[in-house]
């Protein structure tokens, strides 16, 4: 049997485990921490909206590095 394609499907596939889990985490526990000091709800929501940024730029560097490095 002859596996055919591209491992680059496989990488960006792993890739993509790091961001979800991360996201997972940074939304469940800025939820968390609104429920326990409502009143500090926006700094944490602004808090929160950076940390996505730096966790989506790892998924986006997961799409397209084996682009560069083929």
């Amino acid at each position: 049997m002859e596996i055919t394609g591209n491992l680059a499907v496989i990488g960006y596939g792993l890739a993509t485990l790091g961001p979800g889990i991360g996201l997972g985490f940074l939304f469940g526990k800025t939820i968390e921490s609104m429920a326990r000091q409502p009143e500090m709800a926006g700094q944490l929501r602004t808090t929160m909206f950076i940390g996505l940024a730096f966790v989506e730029v790892l998924a986006l560097l997961g799409i397209v590095t084996p682009f560069i490095f083929p």
